[in-house]
């Protein structure tokens, strides 16, 4: 079965739905190799922005769940997330952003990674994107919607440690195609990540990659 979704969806409201209301921290899962491991660690307090031409990923699964971390201030917080996750993926014309602001004596200054822009694309196994907003084309095959988190069985499946509801809602599908890809997350952890063609740079001011 293939199913087909365009526009945007706003992944934080959904991810609200998802989890239980008494969930206050999150532990992203990371399979490295064929072992379990479990990667904690609170968030910093800039979101980054990604963009993408293509992601084509197999082994599709995603559950709601919670990121705490701390604001620049130092202060604790929480943000509700969308843990995306493929057992492979590969990206076309990669580009990552963030902005940090009120920098003394420079005011905002950006850092943009780009990334699998030639002819190789970027290639990731094992990959979790935390994602708090997401617009693009989508294509899903083989979809399963509203699996219990703990049955993910297609892609790789919520690990011990997180404090997503294992019987709340997920979704899985064995491949998923997005294109005009824009999204705002707060954490990526991956098996391997393979930059292709790896440009960064840092500039003064707010430039952002949408």
């Amino acid at each position: 079965m293939e199913s087909q979704v365009r526009g945007g969806t706003r992944w934080k409201r959904f991810a609200v739905v998802m989890v239980p209301s008494v969930a206050a921290t999150a532990c992203i899962g990371l399979a490295l190799a064929n072992n379990a491991l479990a990667a904690s660690f609170s968030v910093s307090g800039q979101s980054f922005k990604v963009t993408a031409d293509k992601l084509v990923g197999t082994g599709f699964s995603q559950y709601g769940a919670i990121d705490s971390g701390y604001t620049l201030d130092g202060k604790k917080t929480a943000h509700p997330v969308a843990v995306s996750a493929f057992k492979q993926a590969s990206i076309t014309n990669m580009c990552q952003s963030v902005v940090t602001p009120d920098i003394p004596l420079l005011g905002s200054v950006s850092l943009i990674l780009k990334a699998g822009g030639g002819s190789t694309p970027v290639q990731a196994d094992n990959l979790y994107i935390d994602v708090e907003d997401l617009q693009a084309d989508a294509t899903f095959e083989n979809i399963d919607i509203g699996v219990a988190g703990k049955d993910l069985n297609k892609g790789p499946g919520i690990k011990s440690g997180d404090t997503a509801n294992p019987f709340g809602f997920a979704q899985q599908a064995e491949r998923a195609t997005l294109t005009d890809v824009k999204q705002t997350a707060w954490a990526t952890t991956a098996g391997t990540f393979k930059l292709s063609g790896l440009k960064m740079s840092l500039s003064k001011g707010v430039k952002e990659c949408y």
